[in-house]
């Protein structure tokens, strides 16, 4: 496997027992994980490589993802439509501005 040009992370909310305690988890996630890499595949974008993670830290505001190397953070990500409108800035090479966490 060549290295990725991009991570996203997908909070799923895990702590130390391995299991998922969070919002993130409570609010879909892990759901949200396969819709993201089979986005990923359709669209074909290349390089990209999906993870699922432990606890993000920003309950308040998850779901949340992580957009590395850009280190690119996003909350309320509860929706395919969601996912779709980060997944169009990431191939135009932007940020969905409406979701970031800063």
């Amino acid at each position: 496997m060549e290295k990725p040009t991009h991570h996203i992370f997908v909070c799923g909310s895990f702590r130390t027992s391995g299991e998922p305690k969070g919002i993130c988890h409570k609010k879909g996630s892990l759901d949200l994980l396969g819709y993201i890499e089979n986005e990923v595949i359709d669209r074909s974008m290349d390089g990209i490589l999906v993870s699922s993670t432990g606890c993000l830290k920003v309950c308040d505001r998850g779901p949340a993802l992580v957009v590395y190397p850009q280190n690119v953070w996003y909350g309320g990500v509860d929706s395919e439509d969601v996912v779709d409108e980060i997944l169009d800035a990431l191939e135009d090479g932007e940020v969905a501005e409406k979701y970031l966490i800063t």
